[in-house]
């Protein structure tokens, strides 16, 4: 009994040292992008108007920070209307049936410097899958407006869309399987 004591005692100490900043983006200076390549010839890109992120990380390097995003399907923006509304029927999201594409980081690996591996679970239509995708932490300044601390981030990757059902009846000549995405992002505490 007294060694558990002492176990918890020096777990409790060591935690009660350590504190875990929470970061959350801002809407007005962070972005959501992907991009498709159509008819193999040309790069058709579009955005996530309305999502959120919170990264939690103890380290000031952000090496051992998770991130967690949720976005609104609804909120997709390829600059034309019926094309957006196709988007979101059952043949591409289902906005209807599945209103959120949601991402939970799961590990992060060093691979340079202010360069990670990020990897985390994908959720789209329903369907989650892992996915490892590049990011790159780009500094920490203090806004000269909001006099708070900022962190940026960019993130990048390419995900297959027939992993998610998205688009079936659209074969890959018409409209690519990979979809690269990129994310920028300030956050604040």
């Amino acid at each position: 009994m007294k060694k558990v004591a002492i176990i918890l005692s020096v777990f409790f100490l060591a935690t009660a040292f350590t504190t875990v900043a929470v970061w959350k983006n801002d809407k007005a200076h962070s972005q959501l992008a992907f991009t498709v390549t159509h008819l193999g010839v040309s790069d058709v890109s579009g955005t996530f108007n309305d999502f959120d992120v919170e990264v939690k990380s103890a380290k000031p390097d952000f090496s051992d920070a998770e991130f967690t995003l949720s976005a609104k399907v609804a909120s997709i923006d390829t600059r034309i209307e019926m094309r957006d509304n196709h988007l979101k029927s059952p043949d591409f999201f289902d906005a209807t049936k599945y209103p959120e594409l949601t991402f939970k980081s799961t590990g992060i690996k060093n691979v340079g410097k202010n360069k990670y591996k990020l990897s985390g679970n994908l959720t789209l239509k329903g369907i989650s899958k892992p996915v490892v995708l590049d990011l790159v932490y780009r500094g920490v300044v203090e806004n000269p407006m909001s006099k708070k601390q900022t962190a940026g981030f960019q993130l990048s990757g390419v995900i297959k869309r027939s992993d998610f059902a998205l688009g079936s009846g659209f074969p890959a000549p018409m409209l690519s399987d990979e979809v690269v995405i990129k994310a920028d992002g300030e956050f604040a505490q």
